[in-house]
């Protein structure tokens, strides 16, 4: 404690400016991650790529349905952007990964007129600025949320600068029709590169390309298209994310999140926890194959060391948004000469209007994918 935000060890310069030492030995001189371990050859080849990260600058969002404060930023109020399930804590598909507890917390709405009712109250009483709309899947991994969508266009009609985000599972054109006929503002769902995991995981009968045709129904839209690939999500092995991370490259996304399991939630012994080398490596391959895009780094992910290391990875690997970033995630920036801003919204919601600054904040933790 005691140190302000800009330590003078943070940033380690030689008279003119230069960096007089590796990434990795600086990384080591950051208070936060004393005790962390980095590869020591994934740091290097961040630093090799440093020249087309540099002038990106990176958005630490603090999305507001999560209590949130570290040592470097502050957080602040919590209604702000809720989730509401329309099944309650109901879900078909029971996930290994997750056994519908992800649904637990969001606020259920089962019926159209309880969720206008609560909205249009919240908006009275916490000055609400938009939603998640959630809830558990059936059997075939679809949610039906048509009986749903009059109300969010009355309630876009009533307030027009509300922002509505939907996790919209499996859908085809039709589906994803509606969805932005109803006024939906940004449609999320996860993207799985694998059928086992698929088959295993999920307990779903669908293959791999339903997940990519869903992908492009939405992108025919004027929706904005935020895609989450959980990192190993196939019991903690990594297997499928190459592929989904292929599959969304072939589109134009407005921002890819990134996750990394928690196995929170899962029967005790069926996941591992990912090696943090392997995220780093992901983040890298995801940095590299959506050049042009945002990738960012959703809230859902391991907590501890392992979350400061993995966010330090995800600075140098040039991702363009933390969620909730970990303590030393504002000085690995300072480090590495990344600009970077804070945002306090969720982080699927776009903020800026130009695509340069269309920097999505991180809606992972409510995401099917924590």
């Amino acid at each position: 404690g005691g140190r302000s935000m800009v330590g003078r060890r943070d940033r380690i310069c030689t008279k003119d400016g230069a960096p007089d030492m590796s990434w990795i030995d600086a990384l080591g001189r950051i208070e936060d991650l004393e005790d962390a371990e980095f590869d020591a050859e994934l740091v290097a080849g961040f630093e090799q790529r440093a020249a087309d990260v540099a002038s990106r600058p990176i958005r630490f969002s603090t999305p507001t349905f999560k209590e949130y404060e570290t040592t470097e930023l502050k957080g602040c109020g919590k209604n702000s952007f809720p989730a509401f399930s329309i099944t309650a804590a109901g879900c078909a598909l029971m996930c290994d990964h997750c056994e519908a507890k992800i649904l637990e917390p969001m606020i259920p709405a089962i019926k159209p007129e309880i969720l206008d009712a609560k909205v249009r109250r919240l908006v009275e009483t916490e000055n609400l600025q938009g939603f998640l709309l959630s809830g558990g899947s059936n059997k075939r991994n679809e949610i039906n949320y048509s009986k749903f969508y009059p109300v969010i266009e009355g309630l876009k009609r009533d307030f027009p600068q509300m922002r509505i985000a939907i996790h919209t599972a499996l859908t085809d054109r039709q589906g994803a029709k509606e969805m932005e006929a109803s006024g939906v503002d940004v449609a999320m769902l996860d993207i799985i590169g694998a059928e086992e995991t698929i088959r295993e995981v999920y307990h779903l009968d669908r293959p791999v390309d339903d997940f990519e045709e869903t992908v492009a129904a939405l992108c025919e839209t004027s929706m904005q298209i935020s895609p989450h690939i959980v990192i190993g999500l196939h019991y903690g092995r990594i297997l499928g994310e190459a592929n989904a991370l292929d599959m969304v490259s072939r589109y134009d996304v407005n921002a890819l999140v990134l996750v990394v399991i928690m196995p929170f939630y899962a029967k005790p012994g069926t996941f591992v926890t990912p090696a943090t080398s392997d995220v780093g490596q992901i983040f890298l391959e995801a940095r590299e194959r959506l050049a042009d895009q945002q990738v960012l780094l959703g809230c859902a992910r391991p907590p501890g060391m392992h979350k400061r290391v993995t966010d330090a990875y995800a600075i140098m690997a040039g991702l363009d948004g933390i969620a909730f970033p970990a303590d030393g995630a504002v000085s690995v920036a300072h480090t590495i000469g990344r600009p970077f801003e804070q945002a306090h919204s969720c982080c699927s919601i776009k903020l800026g209007q130009t695509s340069a600054t269309t920097n999505i904040a991180t809606l992972a933790s409510t995401s099917c994918a924590a």
